[in-house]
């Protein structure tokens, strides 16, 4: 029974509750995205309010204190992702779904109240309240990914799970359409206020609650999801393969998914499995796989698997943290110098460069990957991104310091928003698809918090390190308090020599998933795997004798072995 129900999943039509769990899985990921994008042009305010003009320049937020704003939200997202990812399966997905996002919705407004208005207690304030938004931001990982894993069919899965992803494409947007009108309102209000323009060096009281707006409203979206992931019933795979309640998951999915009856989709192949077989002899009582996490068992049937995600998440993360986070380097010939506009036209002009990049390079990668993921597969895809990011980063690199250095012009954004379009149509999505597909259902959500646990640690290297190791020693990084790197040459060299060592253990280690369900997915150690591919087989015959033998000799097989389905109790799973 539990194979009937994971083979109607399966098979059943793509239909209009799939796109729902789209929108309502991707809300954390768009949250996501909305904080990382915003949070530049938040510091250039923060920088103007709190911060003392110096030179004729106006105040700058210290790299230090951008650095450690940064990463004090990834450290959040890697306890969330572990935290949540166990919970996600030692309690169930749906059970905790709804704290990660009531997480996320309290300290998205927290960041905009952030208590006082001194420097260092609002600095304080909004970085205890980013790191309880990266735990509920990285709890929703893993369990996004899950639970659209196990409501889609086989032939959509991977465009469906990369449709969650892309919504970081949509919080992009958003939080540059935000800052870009919050911040267009208070512009124009203060040239009502004091006449027709604002000094560069005198930025208005007003803007201090300018920023504030910016991050709470990141918290709207999130809220009006708040009732449907709440009411959003448990996978049914969680509830068929881990609690055993094969009745529950089967009225789960009959009351969201139009025409989910067993007997009518698996009437054909049950059909033909009764005039071509025998009825096979019956099984002795099934084995108990009662194997943990932590045992070696694990890491015999998955532990090259769990390698293989967590690596690629790792490598990944840490050329696209520091492709996003050196973005002032590229937009500072394109716009006015801070030194001749005010806070607020800084903060815009920040926001619509991100815009641009995200509209022209960081959406289409998403999109293409989502048309093309069950056609070419998620192996190749990755392989093809880690190539094309390393190559575009050498372009970048090789004449940096005798030219792009002194002319930076369309042709050199070109080359970024390519980096940026082969990250998404490639590892940044791939790397958050597999481990939604490769482990069994008590371990899934555990392994993919993990792997993306890996990829936060890379994106701190990313983010802080070669923040820092891109410096080159001038006067222009000696007075915004940089100290002086290996250059930015060198730091591109080496990111791009790091998508080369992605390629590589993609080609190595990365399995293909495309087309075939979870349970095959698990490896032939799983004799849920093995009867999902006899079923295949069966639906696929069409009457050769040849077929017939090895159909045959595939349930002989198989019930000799006395496991037609898992017995994995939940004491087994710490």
């Amino acid at each position: 029974m539990p194979l009937k129900v994971l083979s109607a999943l399966d098979q059943t039509r793509t239909q209009y509750y799939h796109f729902k769990a789209t929108v309502i899985a991707g809300m954390g990921l768009f949250t996501d995205a909305y904080d990382l994008f915003c949070i530049s042009p938040v510091m250039k305010l923060i920088g103007r309010i709190y911060y003392d003009p110096k030179d004729g320049n106006p105040g700058v937020t210290p790299p230090a204190v951008i650095s450690t704003t940064v990463a004090i939200a990834l450290l959040g997202t890697v306890i969330g992702q572990l935290v949540f990812g166990a919970l996600g399966d030692r309690v169930g997905r749906q059970r905790v779904y709804g704290y990660s996002l009531t997480l996320m919705i309290f300290s998205s407004v927290g960041c905009g109240f952030s208590i006082c208005r001194t420097r260092t207690c609002v600095l304080t304030s909004l970085c205890f309240f980013r790191f309880l938004l990266g735990i509920g931001i990285g709890g929703d990982y893993p369990l996004s990914a899950t639970i659209m894993s196990e409501f889609a069919n086989k032939r959509t899965r991977g465009s469906f799970i990369a449709g969650v992803f892309s919504m970081q494409g949509f919080g992009i947007l958003a939080s540059s359409a935000v800052t870009m009108a919050v911040a267009a309102l208070f512009n124009k209000l203060a040239k009502h206020d004091g006449g027709d323009s604002i000094s560069p060096l005198n930025t208005p009281e007003a803007a201090d609650l300018c920023w504030r707006i910016i991050l709470m409203i990141g918290a709207v979206p999130a809220t009006l999801t708040f009732y449907w992931r709440m009411t959003m019933p448990e996978t049914a795979r969680y509830t068929a393969l881990v609690e055993h309640d094969v009745a529950k998951a089967t009225s789960d999915m009959g009351r969201v998914l139009c025409d989910f009856d067993l007997d009518t989709i698996l009437e054909d192949t049950e059909a033909l499995h009764q005039s071509v077989l025998p009825p096979p002899p019956p099984p002795p009582p099934p084995p108990i796989y009662n194997y943990g996490f932590f045992s070696r068992e694990f890491l015999r049937r998955h532990g090259a698997h769990l390698f293989a995600c967590s690596a690629a998440w790792f490598i990944l993360d840490i050329p696209y943290y520091s492709s996003t986070l050196f973005q002032s380097q590229i937009y500072k010939p394109w716009f006015p110098p801070a030194n001749h506009v005010n806070a607020y036209e800084e903060a815009y002009n920040v926001a619509k460069f991100q815009a641009i990049i995200a509209v022209c390079s960081t959406i289409p990668g998403y999109f293409v990957t989502m048309a093309f993921i069950d056609r070419i597969g998620r192996r190749k895809i990755q392989m093809i991104g880690f190539f094309f990011m390393a190559i575009f980063l050498f372009a970048l690199a090789a004449p940096y310091d005798h030219y792009w250095y002194n002319h930076t012009n369309a042709w050199y954004i070109v080359l970024y928003a390519l980096t940026f379009f082969f990250s998404n149509f490639g590892p940044n999505t791939i790397t958050f698809i597999l481990p939604a597909e490769l482990f069994p259902a008590r371990f899934r959500s555990t392994c993919h918090g993990i792997s993306g646990a890996c990829g936060k640690v890379g994106a701190i290297i990313g983010a802080i390190g070669f923040l820092f190791a891109s410096q080159a020693k001038n006067r222009e990084n000696v007075q915004s308090g940089y100290e002086p790197g290996i250059g930015m040459m060198n730091a591109l060299l080496i990111l791009g020599s790091v998508c080369i060592a992605g390629l590589v253990l993609t080609y190595f280690y990365t399995p293909e998933t495309m087309m075939r369900s979870l349970e095959e997915n698990e490896g032939s150690g799983n004799r849920v795997g093995e009867i999902s591919q006899l079923s295949n087989k069966i639906h696929k015959f069409r009457g050769s004798s040849s077929d017939v033998s090895h159909v045959m000799s595939d349930t002989s097989r198989i019930s000799s072995s006395g496991s037609f389905f898992i017995n994995s109790p939940r004491s087994s799973s710490a």
